[in-house]
């Protein structure tokens, strides 16, 4: 099995061209604007869903082409997202390997070389898992079980994290210093919050 690199991607103001335009599409179409991708569709047949997105006038980082895909439309694309048919999915992922673009070819891992993953955002953190395309199902299950497990006040954990970050840059404090430090700042969080934590014995009675 080819192991994979975690990676998370920018792609702010980047094309990016998706290529087929069903159901599917319109869900990893929606994924891609939330990013602020700049998103070709290229496909012979438009979901109404898709007809929809494209009809709002705000969406200038959106582009449909009804039609059939060619190579030439991965020029300059950064990502090219294949959610067509294995036949399509193959025509893309061979027009994209001599022009260096990664495919992610939607449930059709031998014509994939990127792997979009499960999602889990909250309050600034983002976890990504992935199977590598082997099983999404299980991908779904384990960010349902993670998203389950983060703290619920998550928002106040990142505040933390990034004011002590400034103080130990301030002081340079060693890399490898900093989390036991964090993890003491998070536990004062709890401690000022429940005051009778280190109060006498008896302070309940």
């Amino acid at each position: 099995m080819t192991e994979l690199l975690p990676l998370f991607l920018n792609l702010t103001g980047r094309d990016v061209v998706l290529v087929g335009a069903g159901r599917v599409a319109a869900g990893k179409l929606r994924q891609l604007l939330a990013v602020g991708a700049h998103v070709r569709v290229v496909a012979p047949e438009i979901a109404d869903e898709i007809v929809e997105i494209a009809r709002d006038p705000q969406r200038t980082s959106l582009q449909v082409h009804r039609r059939a895909f060619v190579p030439d439309d991965l020029d300059g694309a950064w990502l090219v997202v294949a959610a067509a048919t294995p036949a399509v999915n193959r025509d893309v992922a061979e027009a994209a390997e001599p022009r260096h673009v990664f495919v992610n070819a939607v449930d059709d891992p031998p014509n994939a070389s990127a792997f979009l993953s499960g999602v889990v955002r909250r309050d600034g953190v983002t976890l990504a898992i992935s199977t590598s395309g082997d099983a999404p199902a299980l991908t779904a299950l384990l960010r349902e079980g993670l998203d389950a497990l983060l703290p619920r006040d998550l928002g106040a954990w990142m505040a933390r994290a990034r004011a002590e970050r400034i103080v130990w840059r301030r002081d340079g404090v060693p890399m490898d210093e900093r989390k036991p430090r964090l993890l003491r700042a998070l536990n004062d969080l709890y401690e000022a919050t429940v005051p009778w934590l280190n109060a006498p014995e008896d302070s309940w009675l």
